[in-house]
This record gives C-alpha cells, structure tokens and sequence, in this order.
C-alpha cells in the first residue's frame, strides 16, 4: 500500500493531543472528518492504531510504533520538499547533526566566514539517533561519538573523551571521589539495551528517581547540570572516538567543504581530546549533569 502522508499527519496530532476534539481544532478541520480519516487509515493498514474510550484515546502497540515512525517519516519529506523549494529560489543551505553535548558552533563560525551567504541549520540528535540523519538525508554533515555504523559514511577523527559514571545524589557511591568498573557490578545501568528513552531529560529523570545508573561521556556531563544527580569519574572507563562524518556520496561542495574547515577548527579546539576536566567530579558535592 502507498502510505497517505495526510492522514499520517492526522495520526499524529491524535496521538500527541490524546484527543479527538483537540486535534481537530489543531488540524484546522472539522472532529467528525477526522474520526473519518482515522478509521479509513487503520482499515487501509488493517491493524488498530487507537483504544478509544469514552474518557480517553490511547495508542495500540501498533499505533506506538507507527508514532515511532511517524516523526522520522514526516521530518524526512518535509526536508526534501524545503530542499527542492531552496533550489527552485537558488539557496544553498547545509544541515549540521551534532551529538548530545558536543559543540559545532566554533566549526559553523569558521565555516561562514568564508561561505557566508551559505544557510546553516543545526540538528541536535537524540542520543540514539547517531548516524541516521545522514542516511536518511535530514543532515548533511555530523559531529559524533562512536560506536555508530560507518559504512558508506567518510568519517575523520577528531579527539577521544571518556566517560562518568552518573548516579543519583542519594546512591551509596555518590560519596566516592572516583570509581572503578568493579564498584558498578550489580548496579541496573540504563542504556539502549535495557531501557531506551526518548530523551536525555526522561534518562536522568529516571537516574535521579532511583531507577538505575549510567555511563556517560564527560562533555554531556559538562553540558548539564541538576542537583539530584552527581558524575564520577571511573578511572578504568576506556576512552570514546569523536568524529565528522558525511555521507561518501556527498558530491563536491558545501559537506566536504565544511568537514576540512571543522576538522581543522574542531582539532584545535579540543587539543585531541574532548572535556577531560568535569566541574565537581572529584568534589562530594552535585557534579554537572548529563547523559
């Protein structure tokens, strides 16, 4: 089936509004139109997306997962439709993904100083999402963390950085100037494997509240900061790649141009290594915070 990216766009605001009447009126059109649409989408999916009740709305399994999609689906066309209306006018504009606390704005400065009438957008990546963007064409270059999958991708190093341990202020260990590796056996640790969460927020909420630890790099530990959670520096925790990466099907121009001029600018800025001072590690204080 070809999927309606109208009725798409209808499934959405459903499923963030949890009503009907709401997203009807955020949607601009009549309730009993968009009841209609719903039932026609789930009958051409053939596979339930709503419980509706008559107090609540709330997404199926199915439904869950479609609005899983949906976001990346949506982002995907309206970004090819901007690029084919930039190119209609004449624009050239280039999309920069960074990861969680790694900073572009040093590489952007330089970069526009010698293509200024270029349009830059910035794409904060959720932690997750890594090299996805460059896939699926919503950017077009990224500063990353590995592990991420490389293939098909020019990738050129950029320093190392390591990473804390974060725990709730109450924790046990929080006391402890550093840890090792062996302090944390036993601990729940929240990762992609265990438990993935939609955001860096939701992740320390869950941290704060007790329900697990995690390891994260130092410059997100630098980047955040909440009295609830404290980082502490595991001194056995083995060093992370940071990288550029742009698609090797990138054609000559904008992306390879901006990855020389950030390689540089990047390589320059961090020394080689990125943030290995953590404001409070070492203090028994609340440390930064951060994923």
């Amino acid at each position: 089936m070809d999927l309606d990216l109208r009725k798409l766009r209808y499934f959405v605001a459903v499923a963030e509004h949890r009503n009907f009447g709401r997203a009807a009126q955020a949607l601009f059109i009549a309730q009993p139109v968009l009841s209609r649409q719903i039932r026609a989408f789930e009958q051409e999916l053939g596979c339930p997306l709503f419980t509706r009740t008559t107090r609540s709305v709330e997404l199926t399994p199915a439904g869950k997962q479609l609005y899983d999609e949906a976001s990346r689906i949506t982002t995907v066309v309206d970004g090819a439709l901007q690029r084919v209306y930039e190119a209609q006018r004449g624009e050239q504009r280039l999309v920069v993904a960074f990861s969680p606390g790694l900073h572009v704005s040093d590489a952007i400065r330089a970069f526009t100083a010698s293509h200024p009438k270029v349009v830059i957008d910035v794409f904060p990546l959720r932690w997750w999402e890594r090299d996805a963007p460059l896939r699926d064409g919503r950017a077009h270059v990224a500063y990353l963390r590995r592990p991420f999958d490389d293939s098909g991708l020019r990738t050129v190093p950029i320093g190392h950085e390591t990473k804390v341990a974060c725990l709730p202020v109450t924790h046990p260990l929080a006391g402890r100037r550093a840890l090792a590796s062996a302090d944390l056996d036993g601990e729940p640790i929240l990762d992609a494997k265990t438990r993935r969460t939609s955001s860096l927020e939701e992740k320390f909420e869950l941290i704060a509240s007790g329900q697990g630890i995690a390891l994260v790099p130092v410059s997100i530990a630098n980047s955040y900061s909440r009295p609830d959670l404290v980082y502490r520096t595991v001194t056995d925790a083995l060093p992370v790649e940071t990288c550029l990466a742009v698609p090797e099907s990138s054609c000559p121009g904008l992306a390879p141009d901006f990855l020389d001029i950030a390689t540089a600018t990047l390589r320059r800025h961090t020394g080689g290594s990125e943030a290995e001072e953590m404001p409070g590690a070492t203090s028994r204080t609340p440390a930064a915070s951060a994923n």
